[in-house]
């Protein structure tokens, strides 16, 4: 975060007050700040302009390290919407400090998914997939994103249903929803084994200071299908 830090300016600040309606514990008394996110930033004035050109955002979310009423700090969690062509739209995420849980659910549910990364890994949520991102811990996680400008995230299912269908608790253990109908247990992969064709290895802004083209995964998902291939 450090490099960015003059650029990032003023963040906007998910409170746990709004996390509330996704936690385990309906009557937890939480209060204050939960995480900081900085949106659309660039390095340069013209890497700002190409990535507008392209319909592309960088941002960076800090989440420090807590436990609320139980389980892990989390983000809300959410959808995304199908681009014209009818594929939903995917995001990049990378970890620049500390530990990440990302817990991928489809839109059916018929798969849930946890996958473990570190500082340096990189996480592509692939289409149609909802996403929560969760700090288990060890100290402040710092990660980025890349993702397409087109669209807003989709929070009604995630506040709907109290969360996503598991919390991970304090302990690391993780416990269904009671909110869900029955759905799988989670399948753990580690970030690198989680989609091993995806060609986002290293520091994704490089992405945007070599005007890389493959970025238009993001807005254009369908014609990218071999980046979203899993592991089998």
């Amino acid at each position: 975060m450090e490099k960015w830090q003059e650029l990032a300016g003023v963040p906007e600040i998910r409170y746990l007050e709004d996390l509330r309606p996704v936690l385990r514990d309906r009557e937890c008394p939480c209060s204050g700040p939960a995480y900081s996110m900085y949106r659309d930033l660039a390095a340069s004035p013209d890497e700002r302009e190409w990535m507008a050109s392209r319909a592309i955002r960088f941002d960076i979310t800090c989440i420090p390290a807590a436990i609320v009423c139980g389980e892990y700090v989390k983000t809300k969690g959410h959808y995304h919407p199908e681009n014209p062509a009818g594929t939903a739209y995917p995001e990049i995420y990378q970890v620049f400090r500390g530990r990440a849980h990302y817990l991928l659910q489809a839109r059916d549910l018929t798969e849930i998914i946890l996958v473990e990364a570190g500082a340096g890994d990189t996480v592509v949520v692939p289409p149609g997939f909802g996403h929560v991102t969760i700090n288990p811990g060890g100290g402040e996680l710092v990660m980025a994103n890349l993702v397409s400008s087109k669209f807003s995230s989709e929070y009604d299912f995630y506040e709907a249903h109290r969360g996503a269908a598991y919390y991970e608790l304090s302990d690391g253990t993780l416990e269904k929803n009671p909110e869900y109908p029955p759905v799988p247990e989670p399948a753990r992969v580690r970030a690198a084994e989680f989609l091993p064709r995806s060609p986002f290895r290293g520091p994704i802004y490089d992405l945007v200071k070599e005007r890389d083209l493959r970025l238009g995964c993001l807005n254009h998902p369908e014609m990218y299908g071999e980046f979203f291939i899993r592991a089998g």
